[in-house]
């Protein structure tokens, strides 16, 4: 699908350096030159596998990795380099949502006042924010009691629904979900992407995915970008990127998930080898 009428989020020539370690070296580059845009309502699920520079994209578009080059824009405006104080008022509109829900939930704070919090610090009342939240526990199906329970009586599964919530809390326009279903067991995974896909249609909000898992962004993408080295390698519908993949890296991600079938593995497994053994996209 187009998504240049109404793109909502771009990333232009993106480039962040981190600094080595030990004097003199120079600094290891992480994204080399990354563009890409999300439209209002669609999810562009970034895949690839760790450290080919997924999470430091988005991370950039968080502010939270240091931008070497390059641009983020947000609805024309650039938002790369924005102070403190610009930067906590796009919350409103720009949230995240972690790999890991447990770590990312304050451990002495209930459900309620977890999700109460920045309504609270936005300056929505008490009553106004209580309503909130019982709307937004409904939104990601947990119990009308979850909001008197703390993060550690609940599931992986649970937790990361309460991430969600949190993530929904201000009615932002742009989710960045970072791994949010690869610590989550198989049942839990499904659901927790059904929940994702509902939440976008009911809501409008746009999603960029980030995973190393092509089956997952199958599930739930409009499109995909195959994120290799820093680059982006691969970019289509995701129809077409996980199933009939173009760039051998691509290919390789799509071999390399797990088949029920012991011979199809096998054969899955040495057409990996081969891609990997020569070709462009072969490790280094």
């Amino acid at each position: 699908m187009s998504t240049e009428p109404d793109r909502l989020l771009a990333v232009e020539g993106l480039v962040v350096d981190y600094p080595a370690k030990g004097r003199g070296r120079p600094p290891f580059r992480a994204l080399k030159g990354v563009s890409l845009s999300i439209g209002a309502g669609e999810t562009l699920g970034l895949v690839g596998e760790s450290g080919s520079g997924k999470t430091t994209l988005g991370r950039a578009i968080l502010g939270l990795a240091p931008v070497t080059g390059g641009t983020v824009t947000y609805q024309d405006r650039v938002i790369s380099g924005i102070g403190k104080k610009e930067r906590r008022a796009l919350g409103d509109d720009i949230q995240v949502v972690f790999q890991d829900p447990y770590s990312s939930l304050n451990p002495a704070l209930t459900v309620h006042d977890i999700l109460a919090e920045p309504l609270l610090v936005a300056g929505v009342c008490r009553t106004d924010a209580h309503r909130r939240v019982r709307d937004l526990l409904e939104q990601v199906r947990l119990p009308a009691d979850a909001g008197e329970r703390l993060p550690r009586e609940f599931s992986g599964g649970q937790r990361q629904r309460v991430a969600i919530a949190r993530a929904l809390t201000r009615s932002p326009r742009v989710i960045v979900c970072d791994e949010p279903v690869s610590a989550l067991d198989l049942s839990n995974r499904s659901r927790v992407l059904d929940l994702f896909v509902e939440i976008q249609e009911r809501t409008g909000v746009a999603y960029l995915f980030i995973t190393h898992d092509l089956s997952v962004v199958r599930h739930i993408s409009h499109r995909v970008a195959v994120m290799y080295h820093g680059e982006i390698v691969e970019t289509g519908p995701a129809e077409v990127v996980t199933r009939t993949p173009v760039h051998p890296y691509t290919q390789r991600l799509l071999l390399a998930a797990p088949v029920p079938d012991p011979a199809r593995q096998a054969r899955r497994r040495a057409a990996r080898h081969r891609l990997a053994a020569g070709g462009p996209g072969r490790n280094p």
